[in-house]
């Protein structure tokens, strides 16, 4: 290609660009990319949580058991929670509060509503619940980051305006009031995403050195989620509830952080269980051949 056709390349990385349309076109299929990414999410985080339980010489079915129920859960709770803190954008049009498809799943609705079913499916069957809990810790984030590039394909939920090379470009329908001139903003869904991915890491390698007791892993993902979640929602300018002027997303995630925090020191001091010396000896799920 001569000079004048070609395309420098800084041209090339100036900006993330956004997907043209929010639906993925299978032949005749025509799949909602938020909703196929959610469901992707669900599948690949029941496969890692399932070989992570088989690794400790858990029951093969058992988390499909719990999952059958503690995912829809968790779906409704992320849309409860949705609609009750950002209820003003229902009023005129409540029928609205069913158009999932249309983005609006809010995770820490999903976590709380997901993991209460999740432990009282765990219990009714006669699971180790700490231990299946542990299992599932990394499984979660790995999830929530596969269903964030459904924020993507809607062109949502992105942050403030920015000039970096990876800023997301946002087509001007798109565009909040106010940014109408401004073409990329900080692609917040992929800070969540890539935080996401590295508290799955971490969690898997803090459990293999067996320092915790069965159960404070999970715990651990609660706040690590708690905390990236801080971070990033204070870089977005969509419209949301406020209290005292904040974000009401930025007091939940505060208050899940102290939460984790003095459920982790509650769970560390409490006296040791006569199943926790059993399964100390248990072996640690890890990424490899045999388990993820």
């Amino acid at each position: 290609m001569d000079d004048a056709g070609a395309v420098p390349l800084p041209a090339v990385l100036a900006a993330l660009p956004s997907p043209p349309d929010n639906a993925i076109s299978i032949g005749p299929l025509e799949l909602r990319a938020y909703g196929l990414f959610i469901a992707i999410g669900a599948i690949v985080a029941v496969w890692i949580a399932r070989r992570r339980w088989e690794a400790t010489g858990g029951d093969s079915d058992a988390v499909g058991e719990v999952a059958v129920w503690a995912i829809p859960a968790g779906f409704v709770g992320a849309r409860l929670y949705h609609v009750i803190t950002d209820w003003r954008r229902f009023e005129d049009a409540p029928l609205d509060a069913f158009k999932v498809w249309e983005g609006g799943l809010g995770i820490p609705g999903a976590i709380l509503l997901g993991a209460l079913v999740g432990v009282a499916a765990a219990r009714r069957k006669g699971y180790d619940v700490p231990l299946l809990m542990d299992a599932a810790a990394p499984a979660i984030p790995v999830a929530q980051a596969i269903g964030r590039l459904g924020n993507w394909f809607n062109q949502e939920l992105f942050g403030r305006p920015t000039d970096l090379p990876w800023g997301l470009e946002i087509d001007p329908a798109r565009r909040p009031d106010g940014y109408e001139s401004v073409e990329t903003f900080h692609p917040t869904f992929l800070y969540e995403a890539l935080w996401n991915l590295a508290l799955a890491a971490f969690l898997i390698v803090l459990g293999r050195r067996k320092v915790l007791r069965p159960g404070q892993l999970f715990v651990l993902y609660v706040g690590g989620y708690g905390l990236g979640r801080l971070w990033v929602e204070a870089l977005r300018i969509d419209t949301a509830t406020r209290l005292a002027g904040v974000r009401v997303n930025i007091w939940v995630s505060g208050i899940t952080i102290v939460a984790a925090i003095v459920w982790f020191l509650w769970w560390q001091r409490r006296p040791e269980q006569p199943s926790e010396a059993r399964r100390t000896d248990a072996p640690e799920p890890t990424i490899g051949e045999d388990a993820p």
